[in-house]
């Protein structure tokens, strides 16, 4: 028999973000890895556990916590240390599923956001798959993004009527803003890109959406970029980390 893995998105922060389709799914799982990233971060542990539930009913499982591996930062090499990472993270995961989950039994990641959007969890099962040690079968259930989030929060369309979105990284808009593209969101280290960018662009800035603490911030770059920077630098000092996600988009010129 095939070992069963769903992973499965449950939102960006906010336990109403949890599908229909996700609690379903969560009500046929067995065995729930809960990663810790340790005490900084331990919030993130709580909030799935509280979403397990609150979501399963009559059914027992049973929860199994292992350490996260952590992505060596400032590394010259920036896809090495990522690779590197995974291979880590591989491990982890082989054993776990060995370890953890009978054939008969089906297991679950509980994934931040959405699975399909800036997560490993089905690059890492893949190469489970591959290497072969055992027969594995999964699922990938979606969630909802901080990005639909952000959106819906600053009530503002993504795109403007007719133009593209990029999706992309601080670190990789930090060489400009493209001129083919009207809205780009930026999931990882928005800093690097804001300092440099056309003043003139609107921005919508969230930390922590759909969570207690949630911060929004939004206008004219120019006008807004000290204070996004003090206050993410405040909230990042406050918690020890921070997840922010921001969208840039050129002043529309849509008929209303």
């Amino acid at each position: 028999m095939r070992r069963k893995v769903l992973i499965i998105g449950i939102g960006a922060g906010n336990p109403d973000f949890v599908t229909i389709q996700a609690v379903n799914a969560m009500n046929q799982v067995d065995v729930f890895f809960i990663p810790n990233k340790g005490i900084e971060r331990e919030e993130l542990a709580r909030v799935r556990l509280e979403i397990i539930e609150r979501c399963v009913r009559d059914r027992p499982f049973r929860t199994v916590e292992y350490k996260a591996p952590v992505r060596r930062r400032g590394d010259e090499c920036y896809e090495g240390a990522v690779s590197d990472w995974h291979d880590d993270v591989e491990a982890i995961y082989g054993k776990l599923i060995m370890e953890e989950l009978d054939e008969s039994e089906t297991g679950a990641f509980l994934v931040w956001g959405d699975p399909t959007l800036y997560d490993s969890t089905m690059r890492i099962l893949d190469r489970l798959q591959a290497r072969g040690d055992f027969e594995l079968d999964y699922e990938v259930l979606p969630g909802i993004s901080s990005i639909q989030a952000l959106a819906a929060r600053h009530k503002v369309a993504l795109n403007n009527i007719g133009r593209s979105i990029l999706i992309s990284t601080g670190k990789t808009m930090a060489e400009g803003f493209p001129n083919n593209v009207d809205s780009v969101v930026i999931m990882l280290n928005a800093e690097k890109a804001l300092r440099i960018a056309d003043g003139d662009l609107d921005i919508y800035w969230g930390a922590y959406i759909g969570m207690p603490d949630e911060v929004l911030v939004s206008g004219k770059l120019r006008e807004v970029v000290d204070d996004i920077e003090r206050i993410r630098e405040e909230a990042r000092r406050g918690k020890g980390w921070i997840m922010d996600t921001v969208l840039m988009k050129k002043p529309s010129q849509d008929p209303l």
